[in-house]
């Protein structure tokens, strides 16, 4: 149930982003969500692509710093507090959440939030005991 990411570390100027989407763009890599989180020099650029190791490769030798990293893809119920009932069952189990973003797509009545743990096993077996869905990544990219 993990889902593969791709992390980024970008320069903070003009030109970068658009190399990176250029770039995979070119190999037939979409783009299936991203973050970014930046400070006045660089930024890290978290990528859900549907083509996990051809993008890895594609950056790596275009002269990107890239790493992968297990994320998982939480169904968040799609009203007041639905995101505050899964939070409070990782909060109750001691689970950090190390950062979280959103999928851009909706499925059905649920958003969808990528999330890194402190203790990702352990988030996903909390949080199937408490019954929430969690999406593997060949249905997560079918959104």
């Amino acid at each position: 149930m993990k889902v593969e990411q791709i992390s980024i570390f970008i320069e903070n100027k003009s030109g970068r982003l658009a190399e990176v989407a250029r770039v995979l763009g070119e190999k037939n890599v979409n783009i299936r969500a991203l973050s970014l989180a930046d400070t006045s020099d660089f930024g890290i650029l978290r990528l859900l692509v549907d083509n996990t190791d051809l993008a890895l490769a594609t950056l790596k030798e275009s002269g990107f710093t890239v790493s992968k990293t297990e994320v998982i893809a939480v169904e968040v119920p799609d009203q007041p507090g639905g995101l505050y009932k899964i939070l409070q069952v990782l909060d109750d189990a001691r689970i950090n959440v190390e950062y979280m973003y959103a999928f851009a797509e909706r499925n059905a009545d649920n958003a969808v939030i990528i999330c890194r743990f402190d203790e990702t096993d352990a988030a996903i077996n909390t949080l199937r005991e408490k019954g929430v869905n969690i999406l593997a990544g060949d249905r997560l990219y079918k959104l």
